[in-house]
């Protein structure tokens, strides 16, 4: 699977630990930046990754900044894209199964190097449990962001 990474300043210190743990689980990792510890916006990357998975650059996304909300607001107004934070293991993998999760956005700030590549792993591994219920919901999601919200 080809795999976005971006982060701004703040996620920067988790940037090769996770683009590590992307190959290690057999993936192709892309690397949207940011390239150092200088101050950047976190909207402008999180705008790279989602314009990666909207165009089929790649089929999923790690999305990193300080705390991991800011990333996660902005990513979710990308049309397709459907992220979460995830600072456990279970949501990494549950928000994949029941609610076809696409972007994993991480706080660099609240987990550190050795949680980070474990919730790359658990987001990664797991895959879209297409039944019924799930199947509806995800739908119902997709109808909501059709009409604007509305």
């Amino acid at each position: 699977m080809k795999v976005a990474f971006a982060c701004d300043h703040g996620g920067f210190p988790l940037k090769s630990i996770i683009l590590d743990a992307i190959r290690a689980a057999g993936h192709e990792a892309i690397d949207l930046g940011t390239d150092s510890p200088e101050r950047v916006d976190y909207p402008d990357y999180a705008l790279k990754l989602g314009n990666a998975i909207q165009s089929g650059q790649a089929e999923r996304g790690v999305l990193v900044c300080g705390s991991g909300v800011g990333a996660c607001v902005a990513v979710n107004k990308i049309q397709g894209i459907r992220a979460g934070i995830c600072h456990d293991t279970y949501s990494a993998h549950q928000g994949v199964e029941h609610d076809d999760m696409n972007v994993l956005c991480l706080g660099a700030r609240i987990i550190g190097p050795a949680l980070a590549p474990e919730l790359v792993r658990a987001f990664l591994g797991a895959q879209f449990w297409n039944r019924e219920a799930y199947a509806r919901r995800v739908e119902k999601i997709k109808a909501i962001e059709a009409r604007g919200g509305k």
